[in-house]
């Protein structure tokens, strides 16, 4: 009886070998980058975060920054409908992504976004400044994970206390304080509507002398802010 040759494996070559510790490196890399989204998410959703990147790049290239949290509760609601009209009407009604202003954007062709206040949050809390698709991509993935895990109030009041509203001033009760010496609690309704008209580009624009754009900006958010608030928009972070 003819013995069967035994077929030896050849052992993989150190190409071979290089790329699966290469591969292997990577997908443990994602997966700790993953874990550490989820921890930051979960402990945001409770702990006020003391600062952003983009926060540290601004303190380091101005010589620091103004900035000082306020619960919610301290930020005349006012101001909440204010930036609410200004940047995401629907904020109350989707899930992290306005898919009406998306298909509107689309069907205009027009070349400005539609990032709804929950995508602000993200790119400003979780990743860095600049435009790039991996950006992008992360913020896509990110963003549903904080409407799982955050009430809209909760995203909202981490927005209002991180978003930049002039040169090295973020948060809402260093731009009230800066721009009109009184706290987010005392805003006007005038006030918050040009607090809000300086979005998204508070280092182009001013609440104090607003430009005309930005007072007709404003006006037509302070009625944005009524709308809003008469239909029901605003039952999410206002109950």
């Amino acid at each position: 009886m003819a013995r069967r040759a035994k077929t030896r494996q050849r052992a993989p070559g150190p190409v071979a070998r290089a790329r699966t510790v290469t591969f292997r490196a990577l997908r443990w890399l994602l997966l700790g980058f993953a874990a550490v989204i989820l921890l930051s998410v979960a402990l945001f959703a409770i702990v006020n975060p003391p600062t952003t990147l983009y926060m540290a790049a601004e303190g380091a290239r101005h010589g620091g920054v103004k900035h000082e949290w306020v619960d919610f509760e301290d930020i005349a609601p006012v101001m909440a409908r204010a930036v609410v009209a200004a940047e995401d009407a629907n904020f109350c009604n989707h899930w992290g992504f306005d898919m009406v202003a998306i298909r509107q954007v689309i069907a205009a062709g027009e070349g400005r976004g539609a990032s709804t206040i929950t995508q602000q949050t993200v790119k400003n809390l979780f990743l860095w400044p600049g435009r790039s698709w991996t950006r992008k991509a992360l913020e896509a993935l990110i963003t549903p994970v904080v409407e799982l895990f955050w009430s809209k109030r909760r995203i909202l009041e981490v927005y209002l206390n991180i978003v930049e509203f002039d040169t090295a001033v973020f948060g809402v009760e260093a731009a009230a304080q800066h721009h009109f010496a009184v706290p987010a609690s005392g805003l006007s309704p005038l006030q918050s509507a040009r607090l809000a008209a300086v979005l998204p580009n508070p280092k182009g624009r001013s609440a104090v002398a607003p430009a005309p754009f930005v007072e007709q900006r404003a006006r037509s958010i302070l009625d944005g802010a009524g709308t809003i608030e008469r239909d029901g928009r605003a039952a999410c972070f206002e109950g």
